[in-house]
């Protein structure tokens, strides 16, 4: 058991030092920026992963594309914007498959929030990575369609889970920007041009997509 643990770990740190520098982004020296991931063994890892290394380049873009069973959709995460932690975080997530074979639980469309909530295994706020991360925010951050951010249950408890706006989302400032969707929006029109069955007390407008809303996989660039 040792033995595989130490693998992945070599493996994600290879996967990281891989994708950390590519040929459009800034040169080696790129400067770091320290990040915490907590364990919360209280709410353990839906799926086995280890936690992401303690520091995050803060120059460059990735691109990680999901594979949604509605079609492709490409996002570009900015490691220079506001939350160079929850982009790492995210890209060590897709390195160890942690959203491959998952499913969205969450669609709204109604006047104040209009996403597309990903990243929990079991079910809507169920199922993280077994850690949290602190909330990276300037308060000036705007969600308009295509922004993708972290999702929570409140301050500092990033995981997992995260957003993309369809429509937008007039909400404070308190969620961490990854990046902008740069490909695939069709797809997620379609989702929400599906409906909506509402399971959500906000209203009608929020709740389980009408067709379920999977990805099959998750990979780096287009």
């Amino acid at each position: 058991m040792k033995s595989r643990w130490v693998a992945l770990v070599l493996s994600v740190v290879a996967g990281v030092a891989l994708f950390a520098a590519p040929a459009t982004a800034a040169p080696a020296a790129s400067p770091v920026v320290r990040c915490e991931f907590t364990p919360t063994p209280d709410n353990p890892a839906a799926r086995p992963v280890v936690r992401p290394l303690p520091v995050a380049l803060t120059r460059g873009t990735v691109d990680v594309t999901f594979h949604f069973n509605y079609g492709p959709v490409t996002v570009r995460l900015n490691r220079a914007g506001a939350a160079p932690c929850a982009v790492a975080n995210m890209v060590s997530l897709v390195l160890q498959r942690f959203y491959d074979r998952s499913q969205c639980w969450r669609l709204s469309d109604s006047e104040r929030l209009g996403v597309l909530q990903c990243g929990d295994i079991y079910e809507v706020e169920k199922g993280g990575p077994g850690y949290r991360f602190a909330d990276e925010v300037s308060g000036a951050e705007t969600y308009e369609r295509g922004t993708v951010a972290m999702g929570n249950q409140g301050p500092g408890t990033n995981g997992s889970e995260f957003f993309i706006v369809h429509s937008f989302a007039h909400i404070p400032a308190q969620y961490s920007v990854l990046g902008k969707v740069v490909r695939g929006m069709d797809a997620i029109d379609r989702m929400v041009q599906d409906g909506i069955v509402p399971t959500d007390p906000n209203g009608p407008l929020d709740g389980a997509p009408k067709h379920p809303v999977k990805i099959a996989t998750a990979s780096f660039g287009h």
